[in-house]
């Protein structure tokens, strides 16, 4: 991976880290489906413009719509409401062994015993902070990212065999699928709809802005970007930067407690990151 690449997965991992405490903030006021159906709408109001039909691709692009949009998303914010932003962040990592295996199985890609290691380390890492005594308390909580990893993992994997289909025309099928989906959803299962609107602060508005536009348009758009260039077993154990930066977001303004096991934890798995990165063999880069 290219230093100017490597920075922008640096970028990446800071607007991510910092999404769940913004996202929790205001999970705090609106429902899950209806959080998720207010981010993807106001992606669709910034990208309608880029939305067009793929002849031949739209079967490959409505699958990853769905797993990027209101399967993986609807599970994920349900899970940020049941828990803290640490260890969403922490389980939301079961994406990089699943995204590996599959990429792996399906797409034949080759990993070798350095970066085996490498994402065997980061896996070690995060299992040694998920077994902190304090994640029992938000069991639903895991259940609902775990699977949200599971289902964005295969997003993943058809991202990385698609072609030609620009990053914000595929981020705008996956707010166009995901809004209508997610307020079918909140209108069955949740109330209050148009009483929360209201009365919802700047402060509790921040969050669906921040995690709408930096989170999506700047983050998974670059994840897209990234997707074409690299193997997914490069550029998914890189992203187990973002839970270190939102352990540190949350504990400076949430309060979340950091643990000697939650340390520990984070040291093996940015050990594994690093030897992930500096043994990356280099790739020749394709146009999308």
């Amino acid at each position: 991976m290219t230093p100017q690449h490597l920075a922008f997965m640096m970028l990446i991992n800071l607007i991510w880290g910092f999404a769940l405490v913004a996202a929790k903030v205001s999970l705090e006021h609106f429902p899950p489906m209806m959080f998720t159906a207010l981010r993807f709408t106001l992606i669709v109001m910034v990208l309608f413009p880029f939305l067009r039909l793929h002849e031949g691709r739209m079967k490959e692009v409505l699958i990853i719509a769905l797993c990027a949009g209101p399967i993986g998303f609807g599970f994920f914010f349900a899970g940020v409401a049941l828990s803290n932003p640490s260890v969403v962040a922490i389980v939301g990592q079961l994406g990089v062994p699943f995204s590996t295996i599959m990429s792996v199985i399906f797409l034949k890609e080759k990993v070798y015993w350095r970066r085996w290691s490498g994402i065997g380390l980061s896996f070690a890492g995060v299992m040694v902070i998920s077994f902190d005594p304090t994640v029992f308390h938000f069991i639903w909580g895991l259940v609902f990212i775990v699977a949200s990893s599971l289902v964005g993992s295969v997003g993943t994997i058809y991202q990385r065999q698609i072609k030609r289909v620009g990053v914000f025309e595929l981020q705008a099928w996956i707010a166009v699928v995901a809004a209508p989906v997610m307020l079918v959803g909140s209108l069955l299962f949740e109330r209050d709809q148009i009483e929360l609107i209201t009365s919802a602060t700047m402060l509790q508005w921040s969050g669906v802005f921040y995690v709408a536009f930096a989170s999506s348009l700047v983050g998974h758009a670059g994840i897209y970007y990234l997707l074409q260039r690299y193997e997914v077993s490069q550029t998914a154990p890189l992203t187990l930067l973002s839970p270190i930066f939102t352990i540190i977001f949350s504990v400076a303004l949430l309060g979340d407690v950091l643990t000697t096991r939650m340390i520990v934890g984070t040291l093996i798995a940015l050990t594994g990151v690093l030897i992930v990165s500096l043994r990356q063999k280099q790739i020749v880069r394709t146009d999308p």
